[in-house]
């Protein structure tokens, strides 16, 4: 028998929510820390799907990147979407739990994970953390150096969507030190210049300061919000190697990428 409090309790020792950037609601969101739980999906967003996902496969435990809860709820009406989805949830028993940026800056968490998935090496945080606690964001170097326009093209096959957007005076410079930060991240792209990085990547670039990278002569790989869905399976094996088997786990298959390209 595993208790939702037992792996709330591993989440926690791997991802801190002392690392969690001051107002970032993360943690339990919904449900009963002494349930018995039997079977874990990992998501980027908590959506109506991905809670019936988690009905259909018997899941009473979701742990989540993203919260399901970033604003409080005003009412229970459940006309809206959103409050329904909270109702569906409590009805079926599952515990969710969010790991937001705590997550995002902990030692081998997801800006790690994308590391990994995008050929960045010997990382180390592009933003400094608390005493001796990891930061925000990773700094590194590309296993193999290349263009920005090829490097491009291999995070959008990797992230498996149909565009990313590059924002870059000249696509056909070579990059070889790479910086990195799931999300929305545009407000430190000065930071990953000042870091000596050739390209950021992040995303949720704004258009004006789009322009403001142009002028400064630097770069920004924008591959859209949802590239933080590569930490489903991450995520994943985390719960297989802290309960062995013992409790079992599915990375939700769900796309809840609200963008649609053409």
């Amino acid at each position: 028998m595993v208790k939702a409090s037992e792996l709330i309790e591993k989440i926690e020792a791997f991802a801190p929510k002392s690392l969690a950037e001051p107002g970032d609601p993360t943690g339990l969101q919904i449900g009963q820390p002494e349930q018995e739980i039997h079977r874990v999906l990992t998501t980027l967003d908590v959506r109506p799907e991905v809670v019936q996902e988690a009905i259909d496969l018997g899941a009473d435990f979701i742990w989540a990147h993203h919260e399901a809860m970033f604003r409080p709820a005003k009412n229970l009406d459940l006309s809206d979407p959103q409050n329904a989805m909270y109702a569906l949830a409590i009805k079926n028993n599952i515990v969710i739990y969010a790991s937001h940026t705590n997550l995002d800056a902990a030692a081998g968490g997801l800006n790690d994970w994308l590391c990994q998935a995008f050929g960045i090496e010997n990382q180390i945080p592009l933003l400094p953390g608390e005493g001796d606690q990891p930061g925000m964001g990773r700094i590194g170097e590309l296993k193999i150096a290349m263009t920005m326009a090829d490097f491009a093209k291999q995070v959008k096959a990797v992230c498996q969507v149909d565009a990313v957007r590059l924002i870059a005076n000249d696509a056909n410079k070579v990059v070889k030190r790479v910086a990195v930060l799931g999300g929305d991240g545009g407000k430190f792209w000065k930071k990953a210049q000042e870091a000596g990085a050739d390209l950021y990547l992040t995303a949720d670039l704004y258009y004006h300061v789009g322009h403001d990278i142009l002028a400064a002569g630097f770069a920004v790989l924008d591959p859209d919000h949802h590239m933080e869905a590569l930490a489903k399976e991450p995520m994943a094996k985390k719960v297989q190697e802290w309960f062995a088997g013992q409790l079992p786990v599915t990375a939700s298959q769900k796309n809840t990428d609200p963008y649609t390209y053409f």
